[in-house]
């Protein structure tokens, strides 16, 4: 079964009733959210559909509509749902070990390693997923890896030279390579010894993998 083009675009049918005073459940809004988060992580978007929804989330396809005009809306919400507790102000990390080890944990969990891929798998038709997950909590994380960056290099811990945002996107990278190139039972302190080692080459000093507890 692949996606119905019409539960993007479209919103419910016109015979479907309408209740605009009706009050919303947030008992049922959240059971939608997450049956589209689960089945966007479980099957992908190309079997993603309303009416899939719905049924998980032990709804009718009016109730969803009732709530969300498309599917497309509908799935931006739930990506926003997902990171709907994400403080930016915890990612002040005081230096690169502290950052390091945040992405070492949330790398380690594979229900984030397969939102993240899946997010990126659906940049070229759905590009709205990604937009909101940049919104929710990717951007505000580029900016405190390129903050936590230039602290290091005012404190010598990398080259005077370093390019803090070049090497944020770099780390991205390396991120990415790490969820397609690596199994989602990788543990925190693996993956951590991993990003040490790319940062080692790029002339990071006074972390070592060699120190990190297996």
């Amino acid at each position: 079964m692949t996606t119905d083009p019409s539960d993007r675009t479209s919103g419910p049918p016109p015979s479907l009733p309408r209740s605009p005073g009706r009050p919303r459940s947030r008992e049922a809004d959240e059971a939608i959210l997450s049956a589209a988060l689960d089945l966007l992580i479980e099957r992908g978007i190309g079997w993603t559909s309303i009416e899939q929804i719905a049924r998980r989330a032990g709804v009718t396809r009016a109730t969803v509509y009732r709530r969300f005009p498309n599917l497309t809306e509908l799935l931006v919400r739930a990506v926003e749902w997902e990171f709907r507790d994400a403080d930016p102000r915890s990612l002040n990390w005081p230096d690169i070990d502290a950052m390091v080890t945040d992405w070492a944990d949330q790398l380690s969990r594979p229900r984030s390693r397969q939102l993240i891929r899946r997010l990126y798998g659906t940049l070229d038709d759905l590009p709205e997923l990604l937009l909101a997950y940049d919104t929710a909590h990717g951007s505000h994380r580029g900016i405190a890896v390129r903050r936590t960056l230039e602290r290091a290099r005012a404190t010598g811990q990398l080259p005077p030279d370093s390019d803090p945002t070049l090497l944020q996107q770099v780390l991205s990278g390396v991120a990415l390579q790490h969820l397609a190139g690596h199994p989602d039972t990788t543990s925190a302190a693996d993956i951590k010894a991993y990003f040490l080692a790319v940062l080692q080459l790029t002339g990071l000093t006074g972390a070592t993998v060699k120190d990190i507890a297996p």
